[in-house]
């Protein structure tokens, strides 16, 4: 699979966005993932960000030799400074074309650069869903992270591995809005509230 190189600051400035909006007394709201409130959804975030920041940098290490699977993850008081931080910085360091180039690593899997860079770009999409969902926000993802995000889905659909990854596929209408058709790819129902 080739996926084109594209700018994640859009995408990482509406989550940036949907995270500043967050109020206290909304951490603890459930999320469509299951098992996570907002503030392990919020965690979740810090911590990918992070791993695909450095996968992209092949800086690899901690970050990102560490499966998301290992714990449940939570938020420090600093989240609300740290995010958007971290969330430029991704952004930043898959903007050198070499990042989308040769071997990287994130969640301890070793794959092709543009093969992270597709997971990264598919994180934030469904992700920023999940939070927006959660927090009763509008969202609108960038179009070009959103068409990417639902490409990189549709061309695992058939993959009997994926239900590793993802949860089996919620079926929606064709008709049905590109997000609305990620998110069903992804396993997460459409129509969900909180």
């Amino acid at each position: 699979m080739t996926v084109p190189t594209l700018d994640l600051g859009p995408q990482t400035r509406a989550i940036a966005r949907l995270a500043d909006a967050v109020t206290d007394d909304q951490l603890g709201n459930a999320t469509p993932c299951p098992d996570y409130a907002v503030h392990n959804l919020l965690g979740h975030l810090l911590g990918l960000t992070a791993a695909f920041r450095d996968a992209a940098r092949k800086d690899l290490g901690v970050a990102t030799d560490t499966p998301p699977t290992d714990s449940v993850p939570d938020i420090g008081p600093g989240w609300r400074e740290e995010l958007p931080k971290v969330l430029d910085e991704l952004a930043e360091a898959w903007r050198d074309p070499a990042a989308w180039t040769g071997m990287t690593r994130a969640g301890g899997v070793d794959l092709p650069g543009e093969i992270a860079g597709a997971v990264a770009v598919n994180e934030l999409v469904i992700h920023g869903w999940d939070l927006a969902r959660a927090t009763g926000r509008p969202y609108d993802p960038d179009p070009a992270a959103l068409q990417a995000s639902h490409d990189f889905l549709q061309a695992s659909a058939d993959d009997p591995s994926r239900g590793a990854i993802f949860g089996p596929i919620v079926p929606v209408p064709s008709d049905a809005s590109l997000l609305d058709r990620a998110v069903g790819l992804s396993g997460r129902n459409p129509g969900w509230t909180a």
